[in-house]
């Protein structure tokens, strides 16, 4: 139980790591702020301690945990909504990209209800959801969108879901490449800066928008020379400058990239390709990470890919032996180089396939999702309003073409003139931070399990991080003091908060620089989007309403899918879903708690798909791996949950054994179910906890009740910590 603000001495200071010179100076110092607020309420105190600048990121995160839980800890939540810690100023909110746009336009639109940026927030992204229209046709003059033919209107409501910029003809990637004068950007802008693991104390690399053009234009007319426009071409490689520049060329020939994640065994390679039927792939010779070696062409190679290109991972000379029909990329690029080296982009309509992404489920056959243009433009909107990246922003997020991420990441740089951060390594260790702080990263993006690790091993100790403006986290729930520590970094900076998908381009709970901010909490849905949030029975809850229940969105979403290579859309993402204002609700599957104060956590999965480190899986999937982890076993089932204090989802397998063959501890099972599913599933995925059951639980027809293991499990770690 932690004191109240009030109650603390200097002795807690020293338990917290201070001297005790240090301590009696930062008691006095607390005080006399304190003192100072206006109100006795935890949120002014809280705020006029950022304010004041009391913490610094190099106090020990002992102190930091002390001041925040000691400031809320007679906060009921319950009643009051969750602990704020991050508060917009009026002025701060005036120079966000969304402050700017309805300080312009806020009083044509709202009328004499317009007040500010902040107050009137709600309302505005009110307005957006009811007329979409008018907010996508202000927000898309902000970007670097240039059509070949301008759209006919931006959104034909023939149609339940609608149709975004019809007859519009473009190709996204040449819109990234070029100059133009709003957003700011010219040849001589920085595109992309980065650094290679190694290289710690060497100079961050960078290069401009001319440069990056040249290069793309010198892949493209490579690709033109060896595939047919239309083709669909693989890319499964780190994602470093090169996998960035060979992203955009097979795009600008209008071509359709096929995003497969660099962590993937073989199987899994093979699988995307055959559902992408691709003609081509991208890859190299190994993964540097950490000072080791990790052969990325050999599984390639026996995915059994018709062409692949093969890059070096480190110099110019490949260091595998290649298949007769394989290319060494030096040589690939020799076929560019004819002519004069710039290529005219293939124009095509708005709605066609640039991106073929997947879901994140890692066995069978996952969901194949096609991006069209529509899709970049949706990434760098949000990215743009919620995240505020802008010129000037340096963003940096470790993610991989193979996730949503990669490719929003792409264009939220590209298309609202923000630098792109790229850093070819492991992002666990110092090299990565010691870049983030080189290279002056203003948005810094993260997934919560990176967060624990930095956290967990100290290893950005004594780095300077206090450019950093925004930081940004989806994947799967943060845990509170995870991003407690992370925000500290950077003078209490917002962690804004994603949650969205592939099939959506971006995200539909997030945060807001207009709003304040809660630690692991969305404080809003996205502009445009509306969810509903409906119980068991399909009824929906008043929007002012704390409740629980499965989330609904409406399905009018610039940018969503409307397709899907290998499986029905309408019975994968609308089939059951309940009807609201006679509209049928577009399924996103979590369950979501809307609190007191209007803000949200997501509770879960509403089915038995499960989010592990990020990615998708189901507990089907998971079992019949482990059923052949070891002839003892007769059957499994897998269940995650969400731990007492937040955080990521922790897998838990129940196991019953077969009669008459030798009995396994719970640990050693641990043990070999983790090795056969990072075997044969992921290399990411961790077994948390093991539990020996005589049976299982089930319906009347014989159904397994997963609900009721997660249950129990549930209560055992709540007793479990009880104790501690």
């Amino acid at each position: 139980m932690w004191k109240s603000i009030g109650e603390l001495s200097c002795d807690d200071y020293v338990k917290a790591g201070l001297t005790l010179e240090d301590a009696k100076e930062f008691e006095k110092l607390v005080s006399d702020v304190i003192s100072k607020a206006t109100e006795t309420d935890p949120r002014d105190q809280w705020k006029a301690l950022v304010d004041e600048s009391v913490l610094k990121p190099w106090h020990p995160h002992p102190l930091h945990q002390l001041l925040y839980y000691s400031v809320y800890s007679n906060r009921d939540s319950s009643v009051h909504g969750p602990p704020l810690y991050w508060f917009p100023s009026p002025s701060q909110s005036k120079s966000t990209n969304l402050g700017k746009l309805m300080e312009t336009h806020g009083s044509r639109l709202l009328g004499a209800s317009y007040k500010n940026p902040l107050e009137s927030f709600e309302l505005f992204r009110s307005f957006s959801v009811e007329h979409p229209e008018v907010y996508w046709s202000l927000v898309l003059d902000e970007l670097s969108v240039v059509y070949h033919t301008p759209p006919r209107c931006i959104l034909d409501k023939s149609k339940p879901e609608g149709t975004w910029l019809p007859d519009a003809v473009l190709n996204i990637a040449e819109c990234c490449l070029m100059p133009s004068s709003h957003p700011k950007k010219d040849d001589h802008s920085v595109a992309v800066v980065w650094r290679n693991e190694g290289f710690d104390d060497s100079p961050v690399n960078r290069m401009t928008i001319k440069e990056l053009r040249e290069q793309v234009m010198l892949v493209a007319n490579a690709i033109s020379g060896s595939f047919a426009k239309g083709d669909t071409i693989a890319i499964d490689m780190p994602m470093t400058v090169e996998a960035v520049i060979i992203y955009l060329a097979i795009i600008l020939a209008g071509c359709i990239v096929v995003s497969i994640a660099d962590s993937f065994a073989a199987k899994e390679i093979a699988t995307r390709l055959k559902i992408s039927k691709a003609k081509g792939i991208f890859t190299q010779d190994y993964i540097l990470r950490g000072g080791r070696r990790f052969p990325l062409y050999s599984r390639v190679v026996e995915a059994a890919p018709s062409k692949v290109i093969v890059l070096p991972s480190s110099g110019t000379e490949l260091c595998v032996q290649l298949r007769e029909q394989d290319i060494p990329w030096m040589d690939f690029l020799s076929n560019g180089l004819s002519g004069d080296n710039y290529y005219r982009p293939s124009y095509l309509p708005v709605d066609s396939v640039i991106n073929i992404l997947f879901s994140s489920g890692t066995t069978g056959e996952p969901k194949a999702i096609p991006w069209t243009q529509l899709s970049p433009i949706r990434s760098a909107c949000d990215g743009w309003a919620h995240v505020d990246v802008k010129v000037g922003n340096i963003y940096c997020w470790p993610t991989n073409l193979g996730w949503v991420m990669g490719p929003n990441l792409i264009f939220s740089c590209f298309l609202t003139g923000a630098t792109l951060a790229l850093y070819n390594g492991s992002p666990l260790g110092r090299g990565f931070g010691k870049f983030v702080q080189d290279a002056g990263v203003t948005v810094l993006g993260t997934v919560p399990s990176l967060v624990k690790t930095w956290k967990r091993i100290n290893c950005m100790e004594g780095l300077n991080w206090t450019k950093i403006k925004y930081f940004a986290t989806t994947g799967e729930a943060s845990n509170v003091d995870d991003v407690l520590w992370l925000s500290s970094k950077a003078y209490y900076k917002p962690v804004i908060e994603v949650c969205g998908g592939t099939e959506l381009a971006s995200s539909y709970l997030i945060g807001s620089p207009l709003q304040p901010q809660a630690f692991g909490a969305f404080s809003t849905p996205s502009m445009t989007t509306r969810i509903i949030i409906f119980d068991e029975n399909g009824v929906p809850y008043p929007d002012d309403q704390p409740c629980t229940g499965e989330v609904g969105l409406f399905p009018q979403h610039l940018g969503a899918s409307d397709r899907l290579l290998n499986a029905d859309h309408n019975e994968v993402y609308f089939k059951g879903m309940p009807m609201y204002k006679e509209t049928r609700l577009r399924r996103h599957g979590d369950i979501v708690k809307r609190t007191v104060g209007g803000y949200y956590n997501v509770q879960g999965r509403a089915d038995d798909t499960m989010n592990l480190g990020g990615i998708k899986t189901s507990s089907i999937e998971i079992e019949r791996v482990c059923d052949q982890a070891d002839e003892c076993i007769s059957e499994t089932a897998a269940v995650s949950l969400t731990p007492p204090n937040g955080g990521p989802e922790l897998l838990v397998i129940f196991a019953v054994l077969k009669e008459g063959f030798k009995k396994q501890s719970e640990e050693e099972l641990k043990m070999k179910f983790s090795r056969t599913i990072q075997k044969d599933l992921n290399p990411l995925f961790k077994v948390s906890f093991v539990k020996i059951v005589p049976e299982f639980p089930r319906t009347a027809s014989n159904k397994l009740l997963r609900r009721v293991l997660r249950d129990q499990m549930k209560q055992e770690l709540l007793s479990l910590r009880s104790r501690i």
